[in-house]
């Protein structure tokens, strides 16, 4: 099954600050996941300044709680980046999954 999540970081003065500290932590287990292939694609959100404000991830795993113990471990959630998220089930065509 795959998964659209859409994430919003806080707004508050430290949200970038928080987004950079936990950016390694967040990269390694992206490429992790991407190795095993449950990272279909991933990109950051910006403002019309070009600053991230938030994600957007397609995850491919067999169940929506697979995916929620995976997301008990984000790095993008455990340290606070994350103010708003959203998850829908989404199908990605053949044509995209190389």
């Amino acid at each position: 099954m795959q998964f659209l999540l859409t994430a919003y970081d806080g707004t508050d003065e430290h949200a970038l600050e928080r987004r950079l500290s936990a950016r390694e932590n967040h990269f390694a287990a992206i490429e992790q996941l991407k190795s095993l292939g449950r990272v279909l694609y991933a990109a950051a959100i910006l403002d019309e300044q070009e600053k991230m404000i938030g994600s957007v991830i397609v995850y491919d795993f067999s169940s929506r709680e697979e995916l929620e113990t995976f997301l008990k471990e984000e790095p993008y959630i455990t340290g606070g980046v994350w103010e708003q998220i959203d998850i829908r089930q989404c199908r990605v065509p053949p044509l995209f999954l190389g």
